[in-house]
């Protein structure tokens, strides 16, 4: 299971972070994400536990924990959508029977206002 953690002092260290989850079960994976211009860490990582139930127990018992001087916000990360994808829902075809036909892009709403 894949954790995003958030709100990291920007001197937390993978190495750090990786410990701190390692007292709930084995890491899979630990990466703090770091700003490409400056080289320092944008406050926040991800942490990859293969047993979800030791995910859950390190995310209940490190949410909000203090973590050099920051309260850290540790929860479930979502999957990120491929590329070229939308997470919207395909436009319905055929509109609701109490629906209000959408106007046209040049249509005019107000019938005082010229049309352009």
């Amino acid at each position: 299971m894949k954790l995003l953690i958030r709100n990291l002092a920007r001197a937390t260290t993978e190495a750090e972070l990786r410990e701190l989850f390692e007292s709930y079960g084995p890491v899979q994976s630990c990466t703090v994400v770091m700003d490409q211009k400056t080289g320092g860490s944008k406050g926040f990582g991800f942490i990859e536990m293969p047993k979800p139930g030791d995910a859950k127990a390190a995310m209940k018992n490190l949410n909000g924990k203090d973590v050099a001087g920051n309260k850290i916000r540790v929860k479930k990360a979502e999957d990120k959508p491929e590329a070229g994808t939308t997470s919207q829902q395909p436009a319905d075809p055929e509109p609701a029977e109490n629906s209000r036909p959408t106007r046209q892009k040049n249509e005019v709403s107000n019938p005082w206002q010229r049309k352009k």
